[in-house]
């Protein structure tokens, strides 16, 4: 099996703070063993009505303003922080990605040229945005399909395939929650991406928002190519998403179990192993 690629999805848990956001980077890099960590990019003034900016945020317990505009500004990196988080990926070795929620974040991001952009599942549906990123936006492309129903999946892979990018498109397995209990997780929908599109995408994976990490083993043994999991230093933190996050031990416990599983998931190369050669001489009961 191919080993998984992990993406520890950093998101809005850097509560607004450059030196949190580079320390959970270098975190992910030299501690959990991630291949990537991800970011979201949104232009608040275009992504939400005047009402909605204005409105209060629904759970004030986890504001970070006194409207909902105000607290998405206050977690929000402008592009030229962004470039300099992708800068600071590359020079410790760490892959850089943003997820974007809107046209002119899409734009901005694809400008940067980093080796993939995700799509959100709560955007998937954006046609002009996915118009922006097929046309614009030479790198891969990484979607969510939490919130959709197979009609609309196929709708979106029609829709890359159009564009001539489908073959740079993975499709990520998702329930959307915030936790997402295990009974609702549906691995199995993996399998049915894979019987479906993977003639037809580069890639199926996963993005989990379940505590543990038991399940995200699962889904690579089914066949999920990337893991992608929300990553905080604090699952205690204010937010929204730090409950549904891994922290630092979980993370590296994950990039772990899935190289090991990786690295078991072969057929033997002879019927009876080196190790097992000597073992035999010792144990095995053969007629004499």
């Amino acid at each position: 099996m191919v080993p998984a690629k992990v993406i520890a999805e950093i998101g809005c848990n850097h509560l607004g703070d450059m030196k949190i956001a580079k320390e959970l980077i270098s975190i992910a890099k030299s501690f959990c063993g991630a291949d990537y960590v991800k970011f979201q990019k949104r232009n608040n003034r275009e992504l939400l009505t005047p009402e909605q900016y204005e409105a209060p945020h629904p759970v004030p317990a986890n504001a970070y303003g006194d409207t909902y505009g105000a607290h998405r500004e206050y977690l929000e990196f402008s592009k030229e922080q962004h470039q300099e988080l992708m800068d600071y990926c590359e020079e410790i070795g760490i892959g850089y990605s943003t997820s974007v929620w809107d046209v002119t974040s899409a734009r901005e991001m694809a400008s940067l040229q980093p080796s993939f952009l995700k799509v959100p599942s709560a955007c998937n549906l954006y046609f002009d945005m996915l118009e922006v990123l097929c046309t614009e936006y030479k790198g891969k492309i990484q979607l969510s399909l939490g919130m959709t129903t197979q009609a609309e999946e196929e709708k979106i892979v029609e829709f890359f395939e159009k564009h001539d990018r489908a073959k740079d498109l993975l499709l990520y397995a998702c329930t959307s929650g915030y936790p997402v209990p295990a009974d609702q997780t549906a691995l199995l929908e993996i399998t049915r991406l894979k019987e479906k599109f993977d003639d037809r995408v580069e890639a199926i994976g996963f993005s989990g928002h379940h505590l543990g990490i038991a399940l995200d083993i699962a889904a690579y043994t089914l066949g999920a190519q990337w893991i992608e999991r929300h990553y905080t230093l604090d699952r205690t933190w204010k937010g929204t998403d730090h409950a549904a996050s891994l922290e630092p031990d979980g993370l590296r416990k994950l990039c772990r179990d899935l190289k090991s599983v990786s690295a078991g998931m072969t057929y033997k190369a002879q019927e009876l192993l080196p190790i097992e050669i000597e073992t035999r001489k010792k144990l095995k009961w053969q007629e004499s």
